[in-house]
């Protein structure tokens, strides 16, 4: 009877380790929503999100969900899609159109934290789940690609756009990387390339979400929310890469220092 029961209980601890990794963006996707039915007192919104969320990232240091290493990688991540949101922003990709005094060259500062729950998921889920890879490709392909395809994100307005060659490239590079996790005394695993996809439909899913109680606000938004182009999946597919390639390499340093403790 216990050996019947065990798949269900391993989905639910894998289910209960994966929303606990989710802490930070759920705290994003909730001050949005909030605030978007009540506006907060004495601020204005955009400037009441940065707040509550650098509280936060304060509470998860403090009590020890994140270490010091980790808020550095997510503070690497911030200002990474802070970068990306002001060019992004300029060129019309996107709009923030409420008001804001933290709002940088028209972009609310809280918006980098968007990007960088991606990474405080990554440092937590990898912890929790005690994580490795087989197959890393090492980090000069590996942050080759990942510079590449940051940079596309910038070059594709002026000349052709390499997404799908980048995702060719991905393909190929990481072809033998595996992702090893564990949940409880079972060890799993997954193809890397699969786990970038999955993790790039989920943050589509709480784009839709942003979007929807006006986190920010596309063109093609701007009469009346509509679902966001399922596109956008492959270009969130690739800026995983990204997260997963610093992350990756903040757990190879980190493995060293402490074999040499």
């Amino acid at each position: 009877m216990r050996t019947a029961w065990k798949p269900l209980s391993q989905l639910l601890h894998f289910a209960y380790q994966q929303g606990m990794s989710c802490l930070f963006p759920v705290a994003i996707f909730g001050t949005l929503a909030l605030t978007s039915i009540v506006a907060p007192p004495f601020m204005y919104r955009y400037d009441f999100v940065l707040l509550v969320l650098l509280l936060v990232q304060y509470l998860m240091y403090r009590s020890g969900l994140e270490t010091i290493d980790e808020m550095k990688v997510i503070g690497v991540f911030h200002i990474i899609g802070l970068l990306l949101e002001i060019y992004k922003v300029r060129m019309g990709s996107w709009s923030y159109p409420e008001p804001g005094l933290t709002k940088l060259f028209g972009v609310p500062l809280y918006s980098g934290f968007m990007y960088a729950s991606v990474a405080s998921y990554m440092c937590q889920v990898w912890r929790r789940l005690r994580m490795d890879m087989t197959g890393w490709p090492g980090i000069v392909s590996a942050g080759l690609l990942g510079g590449a395809i940051y940079l596309n994100f910038f070059t594709h307005h002026f000349i052709p756009d390499f997404r799908w060659w980048l995702t060719a490239l991905v393909l190929l590079v990481f072809r033998r990387t595996w992702i090893i996790y564990r949940v409880r005394s079972s060890t799993y695993r997954m193809p890397l390339s699969l786990a970038f996809l999955i993790v790039g439909f989920f943050i589509w899913l709480a784009e839709n979400i942003a979007t929807f109680f006006n986190g920010w606000r596309y063109p093609d938004q701007d009469q009346a929310w509509q679902l966001v182009h399922v596109s956008k999946i492959s270009s969130w597919f690739l800026l995983v890469i990204i997260s997963v390639i610093i992350v990756a390499q903040l757990k190879h340093v980190k493995a060293g220092r402490d074999k040499s403790i």
